[in-house]
C-alpha cells in the first residue's frame, strides 16, 4: 500500500484575488480525503504589485530572468505564502500536526509554451525555510520544456474525483480550464475567465472584481463584438492547448460599464460552452469550480447553453479550494515520481512528471 501523505496544497491564481490554502490526505493516486481549507485575499497594494509584475514579465526571455519589480516581487509573495501557511495552521490547531509536503504553484507571470517559456514566481527553497516543511514547486516546467502546454495541471485530480463519467469539470479562474473525464482525459484552457472582466473593473470602477456579477447581470450583450471575439484562431485549434492570461482582449470601444462587462461574462461563457466540440461524449454532468461559479451572468449564460450544469458544492466539492487541494495532490505525486501531466491534457509525448522539491 503507498504512503498516505499530509499535503498543503497553495494557489495563486490568475485572478490575483488571494491565496487559497487546502490540506489533502492521498497517496496521489486514488485516496482522497480533504480537508479544511482557506482564502487569504491580497489587498488593493498587494494585487497593484503583482500587476505591475504582469507588465515587467513581458520583458523576460528565459526562465531565470527577473526584470524590474520582478526579483522584489518574487520575494514578496514567498513570504505572503509563508505568511498564509502559518495563518493556515494556528487558525485550524494544526501546528504541531505533521505535514509532509506543500505544493507550491507559485504565481504564473508569462506562459508562452510555444517558446517553451512559463514563469511562475515564487522560492521553493524559501518557503521551505520558512514554513520548516519540504516544498514542491515549479511544477509546469518540465513538461513546457518537453514541449507541452504546461497547462493544466488539475485533471488527474479531477479524474480522482470524478463519480460520474463522462463528465467535465469546469475551473473558471483568471483563465477558464475543462477536464473531461471519460475513458480518457482530455484537457484544456477554454479561453477567458475572470480576467478580463476583474480588468475591466479596475479599469472603470477601480474594482478588483464584480461581486456576484452584479454589473455583468445589468448591462447588454454587445452581440458584434461577440462574435468577433469568438472568431479568435484559438478557437479553432484543436487541444491540448493553453493560454496566457493576456493571450485575449476584447475591443469594447464606447461600450459602458456594465454593457462592457456583461459582453465580457458572456465571452467566457460562450467560450466554455464551445470546449464541447472537442469531447468524445457528452458529459453527463458539467461541475463549475473556481471562483467563476459566483459571478451569476456567467453561471445564467452557461445554463442556458449547456445542459446538466452543476456546482463543486452541489457535489459535496470545494469549488474554491480544488486547485489547491490539486496542488497538495500533485506534490504527492511529484515526491512518488507519478506523471502529472498526459499527452490528453498538456499534448506533452509521454505522461511525465515534474517540480522541483526543496527540502526545509
Amino acid at each position: 500500500m503507498s504512503k498516505i501523505c499530509r499535503a498543503i496544497g497553495l494557489m495563486s491564481g490568475t485572478s490575483l484575488d488571494g491565496i487559497d490554502v487546502a490540506l489533502l490526505e492521498t497517496d496521489g493516486e486514488g485516496h482522497v480525503q480533504r480537508g479544511p481549507s482557506a482564502t487569504y485575499a491580497y489587498d488593493a497594494s498587494q494585487q497593484a504589485r503583482l500587476r505591475q509584475a504582469l507588465q515587467d514579465a513581458l520583458e523576460i526571455r528565459a526562465r531565470n530572468e527577473r526584470p524590474g519589480s520582478l526579483a522584489a516581487a518574487e520575494m514578496a509573495l514567498t513570504d505572503w505564502h509563508a505568511n498564509a501557511v502559518h495563518s493556515f495552521l494556528q487558525e485550524r490547531g494544526l501546528t504541531d500536526s505533521k505535514i509532509d509536503v506543500i505544493g507550491f504553484h507559485g504565481q504564473t507571470v508569462l506562459h508562452r509554451p510555444e517558446q517553451r517559456l512559463t514563469v511562475q514566481l515564487g522560492d521553493g527553497a524559501a518557503l521551505a525555510r520558512a514554513t520548516g516543511i519540504d516544498v514542491v514547486y515549479d511544477m509546469r516546467a518540465a513538461d513546457v520544456a518537453a514541449g507541452g502546454q504546461g497547462a493544466p495541471l488539475v485533471p488527474i485530480y479531477h479524474a480522482a474525483l470524478a463519480k460520474t463519467r463522462p463528465a467535465a469539470f469546469v475551473n473558471i479562474g483568471g483563465v477558464a480550464n475543462v477536464t473531461y473525464v471519460g475513458d480518457d482525459v482530455l484537457a484544456f484552457d477554454t479561453g477567458p475567465g475572470n480576467a478580463l472582466i476583474n480588468d475591466w473593473m479596475m479599469k472603470h470602477k477601480g474594482l478588483s472584481f464584480d461581486e456576484g456579477g452584479k454589473t455583468c447581470l445589468s448591462g447588454s450583450v454587445g452581440r458584434l463584438q461577440l462574435a468577433s471575439a469568438l472568431n479568435h484562431p484559438y478557437f479553432a485549434q484543436k487541444p491540448p492547448k493553453s493560454l496566457d492570461r493576456n493571450a485575449m482582449a476584447l475591443v469594447l470601444k464606447d461600450f459602458g460599464l456594465a454593457d462592457g462587462a456583461a459582453t465580457l461574462a458572456a465571452f467566457t461563457a460562450h467560450s466554455i460552452a464551445a470546449a464541447a466540440k472537442w469531447f468524445p461524449k457528452p458529459p453527463k454532468q458539467w461541475v463549475i469550480c473556481g471562483g467563476g461559479r459566483h459571478n451569476a451572468a456567467i453561471m445564467q449564460t452557461l445554463r442556458g447553453l449547456l445542459p446538466n450544469v452543476v456546482t463543486a458544492e452541489d457535489l459535496g466539492l470545494n469549488g474554491d479550494s480544488m486547485e489547491a487541494e490539486a496542488w497538495a495532490y500533485l506534490a504527492v505525486r511529484s515526491l512518488r515520481g507519478l506523471p502529472l501531466t498526459f499527452p490528453g491534457t498538456t499534448g506533452v509525448a509521454q505522461p511525465l512528471t515534474g517540480g522541483v522539491r526543496t527540502r526545509a
